[in-house]
Formats: structure tokens, C-alpha cells, sequence
């Protein structure tokens, strides 16, 4: 897909989703380039919201819908033992959730930053959880990571002083019916705002590795286009930390681009034994993000070894940068000089698996960048009623 012509690939109806994934390992750096810009001022902005909270911990809640929630989903883990432990503390909320019961999430006494993740910023539970955590914490804060500069998240952004906006790289703001760029745009740039653990220079040699992993894939297009070809039709992906949280938005993108002619199971590592190993049969392939943390590494190796030795499943592939130890079955594998942690690993990793959905969705004869032939699923999600809340 990615050597085929705009031509070839616009008869495919694939050639807006091929583009979108293609490019993201340059939208990788355009987005460190801007966080590296707005660096001081970021800091700032946090700076005040921890001097606000008056010595409580800050609540930090990810929250989006969808593959925006996904976001969250993969990095707040990660954030919880690299972040500012002092002051912080991660969790990420769909907004889904916090819309139909915000006084689950939302405390008047609390000091909280909302971090809402948004391709378009014009989804109604979007805008619905940021109204509804102005109208229930006392000391709120916003930071706005939207791909959309003139969505109705980042207008209200731009008026508020008690949110700050990060608008991605123009070419994030995917076209496509599947979020492919913003996501892992979105994700970056929250990494790369929250992670205390490294200095500027080593978050961007991480980025830089990251991209030039997922350049890699292009070029082994065929290898995963041989996985493809398989007689499968259920698909599982496993994960262990940071990871676990990509196995959903991993399962999401097949699920989404085949229009569900290939069912799909996500869990994390250990989780999968107990009762989702059951979705396997001999028509389905299970893909594990391997981690590159010693001790966690050891629990994902040990599922795959399990699942390859009970001859279940049609293909057990591991996708993993190089390490001390391996998995003995096939393995889609990333060699550099850099070990990344799960988060940044997470890049090339959903590029992998956004190219897997790609070309299962020809496989299938869908249309990668219209899947939904009904209509029924639609870019931004629309019908949605949302309901006055009183307290």
C-alpha cells in the first residue's frame, strides 16, 4: 500500500487513511518541534496550577471519546511513576463516562487539570465535559490537545485563561474516518509535556528513534502483508503496562477500518488468561506488544510462549525491540540503539498495527477511508443528547 500510486490507492478508496499513517513519523518531530517552542510556557501554566492547589495533589484527568480516550488510556500508567509524583496524579476518564455521571469524577474541593484529547474538538461529550467540570470544581484547569484549530474545543480554549491550548500539527487533523496521526500525535504531546523522568534532549532522541522505527515498517510492508494474508478472521492484541492501554485503540483500528468483518479481543498480558483466551480459535491471529521493562517483559514473553505452544491460534506473532530475552515463535522485530520505554514504544507500535487494519480492510474489500458503508458510524459522532446536569 504505502509503494502504490495516489491513483492505485484512490480506486482502492485507501488513499486519504495510506497517507495519513505514512506520514506520522514526520508529524512526530513537527510535534516536538512545537512542544519544544511552548515549553516555557507550558511549565508555567502547570507551575500555576500547582501553586493554586495550595500543597493537595493535582488531579490530572485524560478524557476523550473513542480512540481520544484511547490516549489517555496509554500513557497514564506511564505517567504515574515518570511524572511529577509530587504534584500530580494520572488517571484517564472517558468523557463518555464523565458526561453520564460527572459526580463520579468531579469534586468541588479538588484542585483538577482536564486534559480533554480531541481530533476535531467538536464532539458533543467534549465540550459537555468541559462545561460540566467548570460547573463542579471550584480550582479548575483546562489543557486543551486538539488537531483542530478552528473546532469549538479549541475556540473556547482560546478565550479562557485557565486553559491552555496545544494544537497539533496541522496535518494531524486526519481526514480519514480513523484517527490515525492525531492519536498518536495527541499522545506524544502529552508524553512529552508530562514525563519528568528525562530532559529535552533524551525526550527527543526517544522521538527520533520512535520515528525512524516506524519508517522501518514501511519498508516491511510485506512482512505484515504476509501475516495478512492468513486465513483469519478474529484478531487479539495483548499488553502489559503502557501497553495494555494500546491493545484497545490497537483492536479499535481493525474493528473500525473492516467495518467488523474481523472480530477483535484486547487485554492485558496476564488478564488474557483468564477467560478472553477463549476467543481463540484456528481462525485467529493473537499479536503481542512486548515491553522492553526486564521484569515486565518476562509476563508478555510468557503468554506467547503459552498461546503458541496450545497450537490454537493460526499465527502468535510478538512485536518487539531487540532485548536479552525473546520470543522462540515469529516476531515483527525493531532493532535500535535505543531501548524505548513502553510509552514511546507505543509509536511505532500502533503504526504497526494501524497498517495491519489498513490492509486488512482491502483484504476484506472495504473502503480504508470510508469503512462504514452504512453510515451508521460516523467520523464525529452525532445524535447525542446531552442532558442538563444539577447537582
Amino acid at each position: 500500500m504505502f509503494q502504490l500510486s495516489v491513483d492505485e490507492l484512490t480506486k482502492l478508496g485507501a488513499e486519504i487513511t495510506t497517507r495519513e499513517i505514512k506520514q506520522q513519523p514526520e508529524l512526530w518531530l513537527e510535534a516536538f518541534d512545537s512542544y519544544q517552542s511552548q515549553k516555557t510556557a507550558i511549565d508555567a501554566f502547570l507551575a500555576d496550577i500547582v501553586a493554586s492547589a495550595n500543597g493537595k495533589p493535582v488531579k490530572v484527568i485524560f478524557t476523550g471519546a473513542g480512540t481520544s480516550e484511547y490516549v489517555g488510556n496509554s500513557i497514564a500508567s506511564y505517567l504515574q511513576t515518570k511524572g511529577d509524583r509530587d504534584h500530580f496524579l494520572f488517571s484517564s476518564v472517558a468523557t463518555t463516562d464523565i458526561v453520564a455521571a460527572p459526580h463520579y469524577y468531579f469534586y468541588p474541593e479538588d484542585t483538577v487539570l482536564l486534559v480533554s484529547f480531541a481530533r476535531s474538538g467538536n464532539s458533543p461529550e467534549s465540550l459537555a465535559a468541559v462545561q460540566l467540570a467548570n460547573q463542579l470544581v471550584d480550582n479548575i484547569y483546562h489543557l486543551s490537545i486538539t488537531c483542530a484549530p478552528d473546532g469549538e474545543l479549541a475556540k473556547a480554549a482560546e478565550t479562557q485563561d485557565n486553559n491552555y491550548l496545544l494544537l497539533q500539527p496541522e496535518r494531524s487533523n486526519d481526514a480519514g474516518f480513523a484517527m490515525t496521526g492525531s492519536f498518536s500525535c495527541m499522545m506524544l504531546s502529552a508524553l512529552l509535556v508530562f514525563d519528568q523522568s528525562i530532559d529535552l534532549t533524551q525526550k527527543e532522541n526517544y522521538v527520533k528513534a520512535a520515528a525512524a522505527l516506524a519508517e522501518s515498517v514501511v519498508e516491511r510492508e510485506n512482512d505484515l502483508q504476509s501475516l495478512v494474508d492468513l486465513d483469519f478472521d478474529r484478531l487479539v492484541y495483548i499488553g502489559s503496562g503502557s501497553l495494555s492501554g494500546l491493545t484497545r485503540e490497537a483492536q479499535l483500528k481493525i474493528l473500525e477500518l473492516t467495518a467488523g468483518k474481523i472480530v477483535t479481543v484486547f487485554d492485558s498480558s496476564m488478564g488474557f488468561r483468564h477467560g478472553p483466551k477463549s476467543f481463540v480459535n484456528e481462525k485467529t491471529i493473537v499479536i503481542g506488544f512486548v515491553n522492553n521493562d526486564p521484569y515486565v517483559r518476562q509476563y508478555d514473553l510468557d503468554i506467547l510462549e503459552e498461546v503458541e505452544a496450545d497450537k490454537i491460534a493460526v499465527k502468535t506473532l510478538a512485536l518487539a525491540q531487540d532485548g536479552e530475552t525473546a520470543f522462540s515463535g515469529q516476531t515483527f522485530g525493531f532493532t535500535a540503539d535505543l531501548v524505548l520505554p513502553d510509552a514511546y514504544l507505543a509509536l511505532p507500535y500502533i503504526f504497526v498495527a494501524q497498517t495491519i487494519a489498513l490492509l486488512s480492510s482491502i483484504k476484506v474489500n472495504n473502503l480504508p477511508d470510508t469503512p462504514s458503508a452504512t453510515g451508521t458510524v460516523n467520523r464525529v459522532v452525532k445524535g447525542v443528547t446531552i442532558h442538563e446536569y444539577k447537582a
